[in-house]
């Protein structure tokens, strides 16, 4: 598969979002302080870090086969760490998780707007699984804030 000089762009582009997530989610699983959002973190950074090795691929003239995991939001249900009661420490949580929420929108509504730009097919279904797991992303995020009775 040869990409067109625009398509290559709207890849490279995704490339640097999802090498943002990737980054983001890194640093915040060092930031954070609840052990749940700990983890939830270290497992969005790897599913961020497989989008920008899928996206790599496609680069080098590859769809990667692509298995949309489209219920890891619905499935997702984090356990309560904080109470009612404010704490710095639950501040700097739910500052984390919103961050990544704006964040995980922003993505997906490039993926959105970057399918159409693609002739291939195969990356085209690519692109809008990955939207879907963005889109899964931010529920899990808002999940974990809801339980924690984060506003």
């Amino acid at each position: 598969m040869v990409l067109s000089e625009k398509e290559t762009a709207a890849i490279k582009d995704l490339q640097t979002q999802e090498k943002t997530c990737v980054e983001k989610y890194s640093r915040y699983s060092k930031e954070a302080q609840d052990p749940v959002l700990v983890n939830l973190f270290t497992d969005l950074h790897k599913k961020e870090q497989q989008h920008f090795d899928s996206l790599g691929q496609v680069l080098n003239g590859t769809v990667p086969n692509c298995n949309c995991n489209d219920s890891d939001g619905k499935n997702y249900n984090p356990t309560a760490t904080y109470s009612l009661a404010e704490s710095e420490d639950k501040k700097n949580d739910c500052f984390l998780a919103t961050d990544c929420i704006g964040t995980e929108k922003l993505v997906s509504s490039e993926y959105n707007t970057d399918v159409f730009v693609f002739a291939d097919p195969g990356v085209r279904k690519l692109l809008a699984d990955i939207q879907v797991e963005e889109q899964n992303h931010a529920e899990m995020l808002y999940k974990y804030k809801t339980v924690n009775s984060m506003s």
